[in-house]
């Protein structure tokens, strides 16, 4: 029987109207300090 590890996380995903607007407030948050961002395109 395999464990499984869970470590519960906390995101919040922001909805942006085209790639231009991802990328800015991508690095408006990473200027304020956020290290853990990604970016999602689907």
């Amino acid at each position: 029987m395999s464990k499984f590890n869970y470590k519960e996380q906390h995101a919040i995903i922001v909805k942006c109207s085209n790639e231009a607007e991802q990328r800015e407030i991508f690095e408006r948050l990473k200027q304020q300090g956020f290290k853990d961002l990604k970016i999602v395109s689907v």
